[in-house]
């Protein structure tokens, strides 16, 4: 169970369109930069953990920059576009504004354009700047969120997810302290016991005051420089203004209205309801999860046949390169912190662990 489940503090409430339409930034590679260490009192493991669990916040608002470099091959389009596989190289800037647990905001701009996501009471708004669109939802009365979402946005929301595998499969322990958007900060630390996982570390940046997460790094075995990270680059605590809130729809915008609590039958990222994907399950727990799908002929889920994306997905598939053993033959797809193996078969199997465990679940 997540030590955060019952502290809506770190949960940024936003649909999965705030995901989805994340798009590079121009923040330059050396944000997040040492600095020298601050002097702060010395704090157990245990005594972080409370503190994230305990702490409540009425208002912040910030900048937060994430940079990934996760060794992907340079197969062109595989990782491209506005989708979530966009995140997965580059560098992304987003302002994010929070005020209790139904009002939120971030705003994705780059040199074409804005996109928000705003969530005010039971409405949430996403726009678009670039086409002039817009959608709109109204939450059901007493809905915790305005939906799920495929990736993290926050620092908090990667340190929550991070957390929750807390387990025996996890070392848990303190490091350096840290200096975040001019914050003093502890560092908590979560390493992965089972060898066949790829990720080294999980360090979480927590500010010694308002024990909020300002940094989240992802270390890959045998680097010292992260693979993934997100950090605010500045903060602030305060409540935002309410107007930060409100959305008035800019001439000649098109507003598109939603089904109130749920998202398209199409929206990129969203989530099949439970039952829905018998085609895909999911292999051991925790840091060594392996998720297995069933694919079609075009190389995509089975669910998506007809996506005239998939022919595409195939191609750049067949780029990779040839790997076979007793399970079978198929092509492997290996990044700093995850593989992938697509069989033959027509199996796409894929984690956060080595080639070798690919290949047990593949035989298994």
């Amino acid at each position: 169970m997540s030590v955060l489940k019952s502290r809506p503090v770190l949960r940024w409430l936003v649909p999965v369109t705030a995901v989805v339409t994340v798009i590079g930034g121009g923040a330059a590679l050396g944000t997040f930069a040492a600095q020298a260490e601050p002097s702060l009192p010395p704090r157990t493991a245990a005594q972080l953990l409370v503190d994230l669990q305990t702490s409540r916040l009425e208002g912040l608002s910030g900048t937060v920059v994430q940079r990934a470099d996760l060794g992907l091959p340079p197969l062109a389009g595989l990782v491209a576009g506005d989708g979530p596989a966009g995140l997965l190289t580059g560098t992304h800037t987003l302002r994010v504004w929070h005020s209790g647990p139904d009002r939120q905001r971030i705003a994705l701009v780059d040199t074409l354009g804005e996109r928000d996501v705003i969530r005010n009471g039971r409405d949430v708004w996403a726009w678009n700047s670039r086409s002039n669109t817009a959608t709109h939802r109204t939450l059901p009365e007493g809905a915790a969120g305005a939906g799920s979402q495929e990736l993290p946005v926050t620092p908090g929301e990667a340190a929550d997810r991070a957390l929750a595998a807390i387990s025996p499969s996890t070392e848990v322990s303190v490091g350096r302290s840290a200096t975040v958007a001019g914050r003093d900060a502890y560092e908590l630390v979560l390493a992965p016991r089972d060898a066949a996982s790829l990720v080294h570390q999980v360090r979480i940046a927590i500010d010694a005051r308002e024990h909020v997460p300002l940094r989240f790094e992802v270390f890959a075995d045998g680097s010292d420089k992260p693979a993934f990270e997100m950090a605010f680059t500045q903060v602030s605590y305060a409540r935002p203004d309410a107007e930060q809130f409100t959305f008035n729809p800019p001439p000649g915008v098109k507003v598109t209205e939603e089904t109130a609590g749920r998202q398209p039958a199409d929206a990129p990222g969203k989530r099949p309801a439970h039952g829905e994907r018998p085609d895909v399950r999911t292999v051991g727990e925790s840091w060594a999860t392996v998720v297995v799908a069933r694919l079609d002929g075009a190389g995509a889920p089975a669910d998506r046949a007809g996506d005239g994306s998939t022919g595409d997905a195939a191609a750049l598939l067949g780029r990779l390169p040839k790997v076979s053993g007793d399970w079978g033959s198929g092509r492997l797809l290996t990044g700093k912190l995850f593989s992938a193996l697509l069989t033959d078969d027509g199996r796409l199997i894929a984690g956060a662990v080595t080639p070798e465990r690919l290949y047990e679940v593949a035989r298994g």
